[in-house]
């Protein structure tokens, strides 16, 4: 009878045993959970380095919801490590609150600090044991210890406490408001509350809050992959700064679109960024002095539709020459496209001679054109002429050459 106790006896003490082993280490995988991928190139990081620390106390041997919180929170974290895209972020991870067969039983850096990746970090999440120790003071020392584990980082920090918050005081709010004083703006502490204690609550909000961007919430509302989405990117990731779109001219036209890249500053231009050409005479507005050029006609760098290189007339002399028929021809065939418009027939001069002949020399060099005008088809009441002498040079008269490009007539549009 005694042998038979006896064997019931050793065999409960190996079966307590075995429990108690298997309570040494949490399963990490979060049953199921399908982690929204974020879209390549979209993302930056928002921070260039993160702390976990994770609360191994006794109290998370607890459950909540038929789970233990331990599992709870590794399956947090898991899940937390397989939405967040592997950029560029020095990790570590922390835990506290460690049971007696622990040499060190308030915190431990059982990950880096070391530059992330999913698999390094879920390898050490992976080997941190089960809960077993105290945790109010052990979470204080674990914050300060990260504020050493980030001291030589560059750039922003989060740090990201997952904990039920139980059987605490004010040690941990105080250390986390010492790290954030000596941080500044650079840092935010984060929590993430497994369970419901009304005073884990209290504490892990009033931590959240020592740091201005800190944020708190809890780990059941981070189940599902898009509510986990929207965590790991208010903590993690940004959107890229827009590129600036140069445009060196100041058109309103970004240079990759600008097909007239050189535009005087102030000049109006098209969706192309080139100088608006209203009479679509191939001169820009700003430039053309005759903004009313019927389409189709021959203008000069003024934009204006003369004759001054076709339509020359000789020495002294009113009589149109062979070799102005064909521009004069464009003239009928423009007006006869365009039933009501009018033209003045302006006729002009060199400076050899008076001004009062070379006032009337210009004026029959006009009624010389309209006479021909008149006599392809036009209706006389729709030209009237003007002579300019020599008041209105188109080239220098200091030269032979000048003086034949200023025996002209110019055609001007009369509305």
């Amino acid at each position: 009878m005694k042998k038979h106790c006896l064997i019931i006896f050793m065999m409960g003490m190996i079966g307590m045993f075995l429990i108690s082993c298997a309570g040494r280490q949490v399963n990490t995988m979060a049953p199921s959970f399908q982690p929204y991928v974020f879209p390549a190139n979209q993302y930056v990081p928002k921070i260039d380095n993160f702390v976990v620390i994770l609360d191994t106390s006794s109290s998370m041997a607890d459950r909540y919801h038929g789970k233990v919180k331990a599992a709870i929170a590794q399956n947090f974290l898991t899940a937390m490590n397989q939405t967040l895209p592997e950029l560029k972020y020095n990790a570590a991870l922390r835990t506290f609150g460690h049971d007696a067969y622990l040499p060190d039983r308030s915190t431990m850096l059982v990950y880096g600090v070391t530059s992330y990746s999913t698999s390094g970090f879920e390898t050490a999440l992976k080997g941190v044991k089960g809960p077993g120790g105290d945790s109010s003071i052990p979470l204080a020392k674990a914050i300060t210890a990260a504020g050493e584990d980030m001291k030589s980082g560059q750039g922003p920090i989060a740090i990201i406490i997952v904990s039920d918050g139980e059987d605490m005081d004010q040690t941990p709010v105080q250390a986390a408001d010492a790290l954030k004083k000596h941080f500044g703006d650079r840092l935010c502490i984060d929590t993430v509350q497994v369970g419901d204690n009304p005073g884990g609550k209290v504490i892990l909000k009033q931590i959240a809050k020592t740091s201005e961007c800190g944020i708190f919430t809890k780990a059941d509302k981070l189940a599902d992959p898009s509510s986990m989405a929207g965590f790991v990117e208010s903590i993690f990731l940004a959107k890229p700064a827009p590129v600036a779109v140069l445009d060196s001219d100041g058109d309103g036209v970004p240079d990759n679109k600008d097909k007239c890249p050189n535009t005087p500053k102030g000049v109006k231009v098209d969706v192309f960024g080139c100088p608006l050409d209203a009479d679509r005479d191939g001169v820009p507005d700003y430039l053309d002095q005759c903004p009313d050029t019927p389409l189709g006609a021959t203008v000069d760098a003024r934009g204006c539709w003369t004759y001054a290189s076709r339509v020359l007339f000789d020495f002294n002399s009113a009589k149109v020459k062979p070799e102005a028929d064909a521009a004069l021809t464009e003239a009928v065939s423009i007006l006869k496209k365009i039933p009501d418009l009018k033209l003045q027939i302006d006729g002009h001069t060199d400076n050899v001679g008076s001004a009062a002949y070379n006032m009337a020399l210009s004026l029959k060099r006009a009624e010389a054109v309209k006479e021909f005008l008149v006599s392809k088809g036009i209706d006389p009441k729709r030209l009237s002429t003007k002579g300019f002498g020599f008041t209105r040079p188109a080239a220098s008269n200091d030269t032979k050459e000048g003086r034949a490009k200023n025996r002209r007539v110019e055609l001007t549009p009369v509305k």
